[in-house]
């Protein structure tokens, strides 16, 4: 069953926030594949100016950030945008890093390194 990328006619828009560029890239082209709109930033004060701008539906939102962690900023993404729905990604992939991710707010907890099939299968379900 093929799902729909669109809300309104309009493609589905996913911000990635990491400070890695080749993950950045990574992501993009995987999300793109799925006629997903993506757009992505190094730093959460970037991720700050580009929430004001536009406001996805899913974030892919890296841990460990040059001006903070991720998994603090879920808060602020959850307060101020509460539908977005948040998919944390991280080399730290522990069992309390993913506990605590998940009771600040996120929708999931990938580790890296991630699969293709890892990231279709988290957009198919945020998406159904």
């Amino acid at each position: 069953m093929k799902h729909s990328t669109y809300i309104n006619d309009e493609l589905l828009k996913v911000l990635i926030i990491d400070d890695e560029t080749d993950i950045c890239y990574l992501l993009s082209t995987l999300l793109k594949q799925k006629n997903l709109e993506t757009a992505y930033v190094n730093t959460l004060s970037d991720a700050t100016q580009a929430l004001e701008k536009d406001v996805p539906e899913i974030i892919f939102l890296d841990n460990h950030l040059p001006d903070g962690l991720g998994m603090n900023y879920i808060n602020y993404i959850k307060k101020h945008h509460p539908h977005v729905k948040i998919v944390m990604i991280t080399a730290h992939d522990t069992a309390a890093d993913r506990n605590k991710a998940m009771s600040e707010g996120a929708d999931y907890f990938i580790g890296k390194p991630f699969t293709r099939d890892i990231i279709y299968k988290t957009v198919e379900e945020l998406t159904n």
